[in-house]
Order: C-alpha cells, then structure tokens, then sequence
C-alpha cells in the first residue's frame, strides 16, 4: 500500500509541474523545483540547462514569451526507485499563436527526488525535465504502424 501512495505523490508532483507550467507564473514554478546546483532542463530543441539559475531564468523566457499554454497529459508510466522517480509522459499541448490555436505534441521524461533525500518525505521536487519533439503524429490505441494488404 505504502508504494501506491508513493506513486499517488510522484502523480500529483507531474501535475503540479504542468499546473505552473500552464499558469506561466515563475513563481508557482519555483515551488516545483529543486534549487540548486544539479538540476536540469532540456526544452525541445534547447541545448541542456544545468543548475537553477539558468533553468529559471528559461522558464521566465518562456513564460514572457507564451500568451496562453494548455497541456493533456497522456502515456504516463511513474518510476519510483527510493527517494528518486521519473515520469515519462505525452504532452499534448495547445497555444496561441498569433491568436491562432496550434497544437505540437512532447515526449518528456520528468525526474522528482524527495525533499532533502529523505525517504519518509512525502514532498517530491523535479530536478530535471527532458521534452523531446514528437516529429510525426503519434498512433492511437487502435491504430498500427503495420499496413494492412
């Protein structure tokens, strides 16, 4: 029981990630990450951030820079080994543009820790997100890869 609670913590860390990430407001940001020295940020096709001075200072570019963000989450398949977990997700995301709606998918991988190491801490903080482009749309349940002659 105790690990699907860890889990159920790890679930509600992702969502509070995208919450700050939709709100385009550093400060509830701020209160997803770690800060310090190790953490780091590769946005799609962004070179690697390390530490958290440059991760902030990209997450404020993106927020000046973003009029309205909306994410779906899919896929997601939650890791929890100790005081480490990694989510790997789709995000499937919605923004203007120009006042027009367009839509991108990301393959990310989001890695939490619990405060300070700690195992009996129920407070997860990320200290790293990797989102990939998704190049080609992505296949539904019912949908293969493999034609049909």
């Amino acid at each position: 029981m105790a690990q699907v609670e860890t889990v159920r913590q790890v679930f509600l860390a992702n969502q509070r990630f995208y919450e700050a990430f939709e709100s385009l407001d550093i400060r509830l940001m701020d209160a997803v990450w770690r800060q310090d020295d190790g953490v780091q940020c590769i946005h799609p096709g962004w070179s690697r951030l390390t530490g958290w001075r440059a991760v902030r200072d990209s997450w404020i570019r993106i927020f000046n820079h973003t009029r309205s963000m909306k994410f779906q989450i899919t896929d997601t398949q939650i890791t929890v080994e100790g005081a480490a977990a990694w989510v790997v997700c789709t995000e499937r995301i919605t923004m203007l543009v120009d006042d027009e709606p367009q839509e991108t998918q990301v393959l990310a991988t989001n890695m939490f820790v619990r405060r300070d190491g700690r195992l009996e801490s129920a407070e997860w903080l990320m200290v790293h997100h990797h989102g990939s482009p998704v190049l080609q749309r992505l296949m539904g349940p019912d949908e293969s890869d493999v034609q049909q002659a």
